[in-house]
């Protein structure tokens, strides 16, 4: 799923008993993300990175790059961003 956060996109997705989200945005050149197979890929290029760990797993972006996953928590049935976690 995407959804707006300060203007932007982020991925959300379950990963067992965790709501998992990490932003719209490939590590390569920006581009927008899919969610293929437990992979997030570039829609643009093609680099892919592991959902679970944000690690690239190919592609063109950095060697050892990573993505950032946003701490959260639900809360009342609502997804919220937590500042600092």
């Amino acid at each position: 799923m995407i959804a707006p956060f300060f203007g932007r996109e982020v991925h959300v997705w379950r990963s067992g008993e965790r709501i998992r989200a990490a932003a719209n945005v490939c590590l390569h050149f920006g581009g927008p993300l899919d969610c293929k197979d437990g992979r997030l890929v570039c829609q643009w290029h093609g680099a892919s990175f592991d959902m679970a760990s944000g690690d690239r797993l190919d592609g063109p972006a950095p060697k050892g790059s990573r993505l950032m996953f946003l701490s959260t928590r639900v809360e009342d049935g609502a997804l919220n961003y937590v500042w600092g976690e």
